[in-house]
Formats: structure tokens, C-alpha cells, sequence
């Protein structure tokens, strides 16, 4: 029996999905059918029931998964030691994130990485942020990079950069005239945001009601594209991230307001299992993303920050529960 066919089972039964293990493995969904039915002939018994609600194990499944599971990860830590021994950077990644970093933060790490270490194959999942920690829990993936990262003690967090977050409008807005705009203005306008449970609309929403201003919320999405979106054709404005709206701005299509106060930031973190024995691959993951004197040179944004900074203007950075820079930072072991 191979490994490879042991751990496309314990992703099937994890998942509850043939084209979820298929794509984890990088094989086609009928292979992965053709080894599931392997391991039931071998062991003359059904291992699989498949229903409305997705795949689940029978009796018989529950016992091989149980045993595999750990077969998979005593293989996986032997692979990685002899990997450490003959220093070889290869296998793949599995990392989640939310689209407004995965789409606008991470490319140019990304690139970085797969120059230096181009056996490795790197498979980035877009999720909502409370999924990344619920599949870092299960195994499913390897990293999350979240922004406002949650202080759980089952999670190890790496802090990686700050946003700056700023307002857009369409370019007809009648604040569209301005460079800066006042929070305190914002009373009456409508907003379009993220959906409530989002780590980045609860810290928008801190910031308009620690200045007074009660948003009228008129659309809610879950990704930054769609934000910017119904922005765009006049339904709103919105607090985003300043990276994610460059090229928009620069088409024209958007306009960018900081704010009067100051510059309020989303602190964004790598984040991983706490007792999860990393492969050299993921550690040479976060090595490229934390490493800022390397060859990845530091975004627009903290530029910017680090100019004000030397201006001596306010920088605050605003989370979810009102606390200022006060994320935990912890060293990767």
C-alpha cells in the first residue's frame, strides 16, 4: 500500500469531497476513485458511504482513517528530517487566506519564493477568515495569513505587515474633490462594507463610531473585489485597505481618501497550529514573508507609514477590540 494512496483517503474523509482530495494531491477525481476502490478490494469491505451531505466514513473507513491519519504524519516529520539532513527545499504548501491579501498582498512574496525554491508547490486557498482557523485545526492546511489575527492559544501568530486603510468613492462623489476627508464627515453617507462577522468591517465600524458616525450600511460582500465593485458604480463608499484599490485609482475609476486623523491600519499575521512540526518548506515560506531586508521590498503603504512617522504624525492602528498594536508576536521556533 502506498502513502500517497493513505493520504488521499484521510483528505476525502477530512474534506467530504473526491475533487477537494483530487486537488490537494494534484491527481485527476477518478484517480482518486480508483484508490479509494483499490483500498475496498483489499480489504474486502465498503470504506465510503456517499450521501446528500457528502462523503462520510463507514465503520469499517473510520478505523482506516484513524490509522492513516498518523501513519501520514509520521511519514510527512520523517520526509521533512531527511529533507533538514540533505537540505532540500521541495514538496508543497497549502496556505489559506482571504481574497484582499491573497489577491493584493501576497503575489509578490509568492514570486520571491518560487524563484528561490521552485521544487516546491505552493497551493493558496481563498476562505473566509473563521474557515482558515477551523482548517488549520483539521489539518487541512498548512499557514493562514488573516488579517487582525484572533488571540487563541491552540494558534502560533507571525506578525507580517500593516495596511493602511483608507475611504474610496466614485470619481463623481462630491468628496472625490478632496486628498483627505474627515471621519467625523462621513454622518449620512451610505457605505457599502464587509459582511458583519468580518475582522475588517468590526474594525471600520470601531473607527466610525469612535468618531460618532453611524453607518448606513446599504450592500454587504464577503471579498474586497465586489466592495470595490458597487463602489465604483456609485452605490457607496467604503473602508478598504489602501493596497487593494492601487490600480483602480490609478485607472481612474476609483478615488482614495486618508483620513484627517490620522492613518488607522489592519495589522495582518501568518498563522499556524501550535505544535504542528513544520516542513522546510513552509518555514522557508515564512522566512521570504517576514524577512523584509530581503529581496521582497516593503509595500507603498509602510512606506508611507514610515515617512509619516518620521513627519512625527499620529500612526494608530485600530483592532476589532479597540486595543492599539496590540497583537502577540511570537518568534517561529
Amino acid at each position: 500500500m502506498h502513502i500517497e494512496t493513505l493520504k488521499v483517503f484521510c483528505d476525502i474523509i477530512e474534506s467530504g469531497s473526491f475533487s477537494y482530495a483530487a486537488s490537494q494531491n494534484f491527481v485527476t477525481q477518478s484517480a482518486v476513485s480508483q484508490q479509494v476502490r483499490s483500498l475496498e478490494e483489499k480489504y474486502d469491505c465498503r470504506l465510503i458511504e456517499r450521501g446528500r451531505a457528502g462523503v462520510k466514513p463507514t465503520p469499517a473507513g473510520q478505523i482506516l482513517y484513524t490509522a492513516s491519519k498518523e501513519i501520514v504524519r509520521r511519514f510527512v516529520e520523517l520526509e521533512n528530517r531527511l529533507r533538514e539532513i540533505g537540505s532540500v527545499v521541495a514538496g508543497s504548501i497549502r496556505v489559506g487566506t482571504v481574497y484582499s491579501v491573497g489577491l493584493h498582498e501576497l503575489p509578490p512574496y509568492l514570486t520571491e519564493f518560487l524563484r528561490n525554491y521552485p521544487a516546491v508547490n505552493v497551493h493558496l486557498e481563498y476562505l473566509r477568515s473563521n474557515k482558515i482557523y477551523e482548517d488549520l485545526v483539521e489539518g487541512k492546511i498548512d499557514l493562514g495569513v488573516v488579517a487582525y489575527p484572533a488571540k487563541r492559544s491552540q494558534f502560533v501568530s507571525i506578525a507580517f505587515r500593516h495596511d493602511e486603510l483608507v475611504l474610496i468613492v466614485p470619481p463623481d462623489s462630491p468628496l472625490a474633490k478632496n486628498n483627505k476627508v474627515s471621519v467625523g464627515a462621513l454622518s449620512g453617507q451610505k457605505f457599502v462594507g464587509y459582511e458583519r462577522d468580518i475582522a475588517t468591517r468590526k474594525a471600520s465600524d470601531r473607527i466610525l463610531r469612535d468618531h460618532g458616525v453611524k453607518p448606513q450600511y446599504v450592500l454587504e460582500f464577503d471579498n474586497i473585489e465586489t466592495i470595490k465593485r458597487a463602489v465604483e458604480i456609485g452605490l457607496g463608499c467604503a473602508i478598504v485597505p489602501k493596497m487593494t484599490v492601487e490600480n483602480e485609482v490609478s485607472r481612474g475609476t476609483l478615488r482614495m481618501l486618508e483620513f484627517q486623523e490620522g492613518t488607522f491600519t489592519r495589522p495582518l499575521a501568518i498563522i499556524y497550529k501550535r505544535g504542528r512540526e513544520l516542513s522546510p518548506a513552509v518555514r522557508k515560506f515564512i522566512e521570504v514573508l517576514t524577512h523584509t531586508n530581503g529581496a521582497v521590498k516593503a509595500g507603498r503603504g509602510e512606506r508611507a507609514e514610515r515617512e509619516r512617522s518620521s513627519r512625527g504624525e499620529r500612526v494608530e492602528r485600530a483592532t476589532p477590540d479597540g486595543n492599539r498594536d496590540g497583537e502577540k508576536i511570537e518568534k517561529l521556533a
